[in-house]
């Protein structure tokens, strides 16, 4: 494996994301999130890195929450973060107990879970005066999400670049156009000591899992179709979908400029072929 050409992958995609959505300013204190998955310790290390260079200046803090799961390994990344010398924070809240409580059993845990796990990350940034939250999405998990709201909640929707909270916190996340299996490989390359989800991990027939497998094997039949769908985010026709709500606001100008050299039929023709 060429680990030069990978690390640079991944920095360009990096750095990109940053400036195509304007997730940095001078003087961010940057909340990275790191739950010792493969992808947020890939993003922490490539922040730390693009501090080095970056025009703007900012600063980082490291949260890890530990929410109680049987046999959670946490020393290890405490270790971890110890011996490369990051400001970081690990916070405890057992919201094991509430998931396995408040869940059916054989439902999956991912929703409520993700959702206390955010909640405890919200009041962190406040604590820590941190002025964005960094999250370690990727770009297949983007259209994992894209697929997930298509088939299973009717909405064509996918994970926005940046966000802002209801309390008013900015979200980032700036592996969206890093692909899974670089930053698998470049994790191996650094031997990032990862820690394993041992409650969600386990349970096989998500609906993410599911739409993970049929990504893969289209990528697999056709190499590039990620990148493709990818580019389609970035490349939108609001004309060319069915919400009411768009029509009203675009009307019929907008949507002709959008489809040139389309002939559009006017609503006044189409009452006219309904006499």
């Amino acid at each position: 494996m060429d680990t030069v050409a990978l690390e640079r992958r991944i920095s360009r995609a990096f750095a990109r994301a940053i400036t195509d959505f304007g997730m940095l300013a001078d003087g961010d204190r940057v909340m990275v999130c790191v739950s010792g998955g493969k992808d947020s310790y890939v993003m922490l290390d490539r922040f730390r890195e693009l501090q080095k260079k970056a025009p703007v200046r900012f600063e980082l803090k490291v949260v890890n929450v530990d929410q109680g799961h049987p046999g959670y390994p946490g020393h290890l990344l405490t270790d971890y973060m110890a011996a490369e010398g990051y400001d970081f924070t690990m916070v405890k809240e057992d919201t094991y107990s509430i998931v396995t409580e408040k869940i059916p059993e054989g439902k999956t845990f991912c929703s409520l879970c993700s959702r206390l796990r955010r909640g405890i990350l919200y009041r962190m940034a406040r604590e820590l005066g941190c002025t964005k939250i960094a999250l370690g999405h990727h770009r297949d998990d983007v259209l994992q999400t894209l697929l997930l709201n298509l088939f299973f909640a009717g909405q064509l929707a996918a994970m926005p670049p940046v966000m802002v909270s209801q309390e008013g916190q900015v979200v980032i996340r700036p592996l969206l156009y890093c692909a899974e299996e670089d930053l698998s490989a470049y994790a191996r390359e650094k031997a990032f000591p990862i820690l394993p989800c041992d409650l969600c991990g386990s349970q096989e027939m998500l609906q993410r899992k599911v739409v993970g497998r049929m990504l893969d094997d289209l990528e697999a039949k056709t190499p590039g179709t990620k990148q493709i769908m990818l580019a389609a985010l970035q490349n939108v026709r609001p004309s060319h979908l069915l919400d009411k709500g768009l029509w009203k606001q675009l009307g019929l100008e907008a949507a002709s400029e959008v489809a040139a050299g389309e002939a559009l039929v006017s609503a006044s023709r189409l009452l006219q072929g309904s006499a």
